[in-house]
């Protein structure tokens, strides 16, 4: 099965110029994880919910800062014609939930861990990809933080 099968090919994207603040509500109001940003059309980073938290709330940047400034811009993309399979294990091995879907630079779509799980043929994929990407915290010792 080809990623294209699966993929949400309807892809919400933002500028660079875009706020956190922006980026967060409109992550809300469309119930994602994360947000493709694109310059004149080019995909030049993606923003995830957990980037807002680490590098943008705990590095206490303004609401109104612009999201280039928290933005993952080591991009790893796949393609169309990528078999789901493929996906799977580009996603494991960079540790990565969602991967953008691209043509000639452009964002045509983004599948995830869930659409693999959910709409994949062999759920024994997601499984695997999930087991590569979650690595247990340590427990931490009684009465210690």
């Amino acid at each position: 099965m080809k990623v294209v099968e699966i993929m949400t090919a309807d892809v919400e994207t933002c500028t660079p110029h875009a706020t956190i603040q922006d980026i967060a509500a409109k992550m809300r109001e469309i119930n994602v994880g994360s947000i493709p940003i694109c310059e004149e059309g080019r995909l030049v980073g993606i923003v995830t919910d957990r980037d807002i938290v680490i590098r943008g709330i705990v590095e206490e940047l303004a609401s109104d800062a612009p999201i280039s400034e928290i933005l993952s811009e080591t991009l790893i993309t796949g393609t169309e014609e990528m078999l789901v399979e493929e996906a799977a294990s580009l996603m494991a091995r960079h540790k990565i939930r969602r991967l953008p879907i691209v043509r000639k630079e452009r964002v045509v779509g983004i599948i995830s861990l869930g659409d693999i799980a959910v709409r994949g043929k062999t759920p024994k994929e997601a499984e695997t990809t999930l087991e590569t990407l979650s690595e247990p915290a340590s427990p931490r010792a009684e009465g210690k933080p």
